[in-house]
């Protein structure tokens, strides 16, 4: 008998051995207690839209749309399309119309489900420009159809109502989908998003998820079915959506936050022992414990400077290379531990950690240092959508910090011409979704996927990344800037909270910085500076002197040709609103460019 495909099968293979167990837990409308699906019931509605599906003539290969913030009928839709062999997408619920209605058009979808407001009304515009108004949305809440105002829609519960109503034929087609979906089928696209141009559906297929799960299981051999995971980035997300099947495939629950916003409350509320996250979330968080920290009475100011010191020689010198810490550090620690880390970990919702993996952006060694230092497990990885997510991440031990960790079992990665970073094995895609061209120049002549990301090996086999090769510009007197490595550097800073290097064939290089304007207030306040508006601070003499003080010291260490001359700091943050911002948080240099150009020329 041919081993099945993971992802239509793992649902109906984890219900039969863990029943009524819980497997997903969300915060209800009422924003006040969990509600949650065990596995059996996960199975049984998951099954009742696959029969709805093949009702509804959804057929194998079928695209299916889901628009919405993250809530569990989303990963319901995502298996039940897998067990129809159909292909579901999920684009960013911060999508605009016009991304929608490329994406509905590109993939040519055949169906669409929204949940939220918002979405519907998006959902109904982006259908319009793409000329679809002929397709069916689904709506996950009563909310999301009232805003429909289109003649196909249909409510999720009587989606679901519609399968319970299939006939023995119906539930035999499933059936014989199911067991028929073939490694090299497509599962899914997950659309790049398009910093310099437009986004580019990759193409996964089912075999890329059977390799992700299998070279996972041997690398994060510290996780069991004990483990519970927080489910904070969007699941169109590849890190986020990867995780969370793969928790599922490993028998872990998973706790849906709905509002990213309100991440902090949610996990000081469920303590969970995994959670995603991009390195923005550590920064944050780094920043508002400096910021308590700087608040302190002198004498807890210097038991968390003596704690931070004993944690770094316990966990970083010795713990992180598997060693036995000398007695007298240990016993330290272990003080330090109960009395000062202990409750820093418990306040932010970490004290039960055991993997926190980050990845999507640089993060700063700095960062890693203090939170590895104070016990919680910050798992760096590096990985793309073309690459069903992780390429490497930190081993359990021996891990080095400043890398991203090293390759996953059965990988293979190379660096290539300009120091890029090259990969090749099951995980890579097949290719970019009605793009030839795009796909021929995504690999080089000889297979191996090219990432676009330059780096090096260090003598531990650890990969350091250097710069985003696209991002990588020449100033005009022919020196080359990594801008992100300049831009995560900045962003670590209390003061600082988005940053966008600028300098092409310029003298010099220079900044358009958006500071973290609470922390500023607070500076002004306890300076004395007087001030009315955003505007009155960041035009102010002393907040700019105080900036580039902080500035020039994190410099320090840098050649004088990469270093910041000049900066402008602006009123107002970049936005997925205006473009400046990609779905992922990512900035757009160009249109940054474009939109700030009179504040960049008069830093020349």
């Amino acid at each position: 008998m041919k081993d099945l495909c993971i992802l239509p099968n793992i649902i109906q293979r984890q219900a039969r051995k863990y029943g009524d167990e819980t497997v997903i837990t969300y915060v209800n409308e009422n924003r006040e207690t969990l509600d949650s699906y065990s596995w059996l019931r996960l199975d049984s509605e998951i099954g009742l839209c696959a029969c709805a599906l093949e009702m509804l003539d959804v057929e194998k290969a079928d695209k299916l749309i889901i628009f919405s913030p993250n809530r569990p009928e989303m990963l319901i839709t995502d298996f039940a399309a897998y067990r129809s062999g159909a292909v579901p997408i999920s684009i960013y619920s911060t999508s605009s119309v016009e991304q929608a209605a490329y994406t509905i058009t590109d993939c040519s979808a055949k169906m669409a489900f929204v949940g939220g407001p918002d979405q519907a009304r998006s959902m109904v515009e982006a259908l319009r420009v793409a000329g679809r108004e002929d397709m069916l949305i689904v709506a996950y809440d009563k909310e999301a159809y009232d805003a429909l105002q289109c003649e196909r829609r249909m409510l999720w519960a009587d989606l679901l109502k519609l399968g319970e109503s299939a006939s023995e034929m119906c539930v035999k087609a499933v059936e014989g989908r199911r067991e028929g979906v073939s490694p090299e089928d497509t599962a899914t696209f997950i659309y790049t998003s398009g910093t310099t141009g437009e986004p580019k559906g990759a193409v996964l297929t089912h075999d890329c998820f059977d390799a992700v799960f299998a070279m996972h299981d041997e690398r994060l051999t510290m996780l069991s079915d004990k483990d519970t995971s927080l489910c904070f980035l969007p699941l169109s997300h590849i890190f986020e959506k990867a995780w969370s099947y793969y928790c599922l495939t490993r028998g872990i629950s998973i706790t849906i936050n709905q509002n990213p916003k309100e991440i902090a409350k949610t996990l000081a509320w469920i303590h969970p022992t995994c959670m995603c996250s991009v390195p923005r979330f550590w920064e944050k968080a780094y920043q508002t414990i400096n910021e308590k920290m700087a608040k302190m009475p002198l004498p807890k100011r210097m038991m968390m400077k003596a704690a931070l010191k004993v944690g770094k020689k316990r966990n970083l010198r010795y713990a992180r290379l598997g060693l036995k810490a000398p007695w007298l550090t240990e016993r330290a620690y272990q003080f330090f531990d109960k009395a000062v880390f202990g409750p820093v970990r418990r306040l932010m919702g970490v004290d039960k950690a055991n993997i926190m993996p980050t990845a999507g952006a640089p993060i700063s060694a700095e960062i890693v240092e203090f939170f590895r230092a104070i016990g919680i497990p910050v798992f760096v990885g590096y990985g793309l959508s073309e690459t069903t997510a992780t390429v490497t991440c930190y081993p359990e031990e021996g891990y080095v910090i400043g890398s991203v960790g090293t390759v996953m079992p059965h990988l293979q990665v190379r660096i290539g011409l300009k120091g890029e970073i090259q990969v090749k094995g099951r995980t890579v895609m097949k290719g970019y979704h009605n793009k030839p061209q795009a796909t021929a120049d995504a690999f080089t002549d000889d297979g191996w996927f090219r990432t676009g990301d330059a780096g090096y090996f260090d003598d531990n086999g650890a990969l350091v990344l250097t710069e985003r090769l696209k991002d990588l510009f020449k100033t005009s007197n022919g020196k080359y800037i990594a801008p992100q490595a300049l831009e995560s550097m900045l962003g670590a800073d209390r003061y600082i909270e988005q940053v966008a290097v600028v300098g092409e064939s310029r003298k010099y290089v220079t900044a358009i910085i958006i500071p973290a304007f609470e922390a500023l207030k607070e500076y002004a306040q306890k300076k004395k500076i007087e001030f009315r508006s955003i505007d009155d601070l960041i035009h102010n003499s002393e907040i700019i002197q105080m900036l580039q003080a902080r500035i020039e010291k994190m410099q320090k260490a840098l050649p004088n040709f990469e270093r910041i001359k000049k900066f402008t700091l602006l009123p107002k943050a970049f936005t997925i609103e205006s473009g400046e911002l990609t779905n992922t948080l990512k900035i757009r240099r160009p249109v940054i460019a474009a939109h700030y150009a009179k504040e960049i020329d008069a830093m020349y």
